[in-house]
C-alpha cells in the first residue's frame, strides 16, 4: 500500500528569491590619510582617537608646531591636514601660514583650519589666495566627529567650507554698512548664502528652506550676480559669495 504522507525532500530546491546575489559587494572607500598639527597634546590625541573610530580617517601623523606639520605633509603626502591657528614658536597665525605653503607645494592637498574663535580676520587671512581645499571651523566641531569629518571630505576633493557661527559673524560685522556688498541681497538670498557656506548644495538648500531646488538655483544665481562674482576657474564661488565682501574692507585690528 502506497505511503499516503511521504517524507518531505531534505534538500528542497532553493527559493530563487533567497539565492545569493552574484555581485560582488560594493567596496568600502579607503580612509582619508589625515596629518594633525595641534600644540596641545590632549587636544591633539584626543581628534586622532575621535578621527580614528570612525573608520573613516587614518592618522598618518600628529605634530605640535607649523615646521612639523610642512615636514610631515612633504614625507607622508596626506589627502587632508587639521591645523589650528595658532601654534609654536609665535602662536599667531602659524596654520594659515602653513595651509597656504601646503595649497600652494601640493594642490591637490586640502586643509581643515581649527580656531577657538569666530575671527572675521583669520578668515580674511586664509581665503585671500582662494577658497579651494580649504575650511574654516571652529574647534568645538572637534566633538561633532560627524561635521569635522564632512570637512574633511569636503576639502579632500577640492572644495570649501566655512563653520556656521563664522559665517554669522562674518555677515554681522559687515552687512550693517549701506555700501557693503551684502546690503545688496534680500533676506531670502541671506538665507540661500548662509546655507552655501556650509557646503550645502542646491538640492540640500532646498530642503532646508523647503523651497524647489529651481528657486534655490535662482537665489544662488541672483547672489553670484549681485556679489559681482565673476566665472573665475578653480575658484570655488559657494564660499566666495560668502567672503567676497571682505575684498571690499580692510580688515580690523587683531
Amino acid at each position: 500500500m502506497p505511503d499516503r504522507h511521504p517524507v518531505p525532500d531534505s534538500h528542497p530546491a532553493p527559493d530563487p528569491h533567497l539565492a545569493p546575489d552574484p555581485r560582488p559587494a560594493p567596496e568600502r572607500p579607503a580612509p582619508l590619510r589625515v596629518v594633525i598639527a595641534e600644540d596641545h597634546y590632549l587636544v591633539r590625541e584626543g581628534t586622532r582617537r575621535l578621527l580614528e573610530d570612525t573608520g573613516e580617517a587614518d592618522v598618518l601623523a600628529a605634530v605640535g608646531t607649523a615646521a612639523e606639520l610642512l615636514d610631515a605633509v612633504a614625507r607622508l603626502r596626506p589627502d587632508v591636514v587639521v591645523a589650528d591657528i595658532r601654534m609654536p614658536p609665535g602662536h599667531h597665525t602659524e596654520g594659515i601660514t602653513a595651509a597656504h605653503a601646503i595649497r600652494e607645494a601640493h594642490p591637490g592637498i586640502g586643509v581643515v583650519v581649527l580656531s577657538q574663535h569666530a575671527n572675521e580676520n583669520y578668515a580674511f587671512d586664509l581665503f585671500r589666495r582662494g577658497t579651494d581645499g580649504l575650511a574654516y571651523l571652529l574647534k568645538e566641531r572637534i566633538g561633532e566627529v560627524d561635521e569635522l569629518l564632512r570637512a574633511l571630505h569636503e576639502v579632500a576633493a577640492g572644495r570649501s567650507v566655512v563653520d556656521p557661527r563664522i559665517v554669522e559673524v562674518l555677515m554681522g560685522s559687515h552687512a550693517r554698512a549701506a555700501d557693503a556688498p551684502l546690503s545688496r541681497l534680500t533676506r531670502r538670498e541671506l538665507d540661500v548664502l548662509r546655507h552655501m557656506a556650509e557646503g550645502k548644495t542646491n538640492r540640500a538648500i532646498a530642503d532646508s528652506l523647503r523651497l524647489s531646488e529651481s528657486t534655490i538655483e535662482k537665489h544662488v544665481n541672483s547672489t553670484f550676480a549681485k556679489l559681482g562674482l565673476a566665472e573665475i576657474p578653480q575658484l570655488h564661488r559657494r564660499v566666495s559669495a560668502v567672503l567676497a565682501y571682505l575684498r571690499h574692507a580692510p580688515p580690523g585690528p587683531e
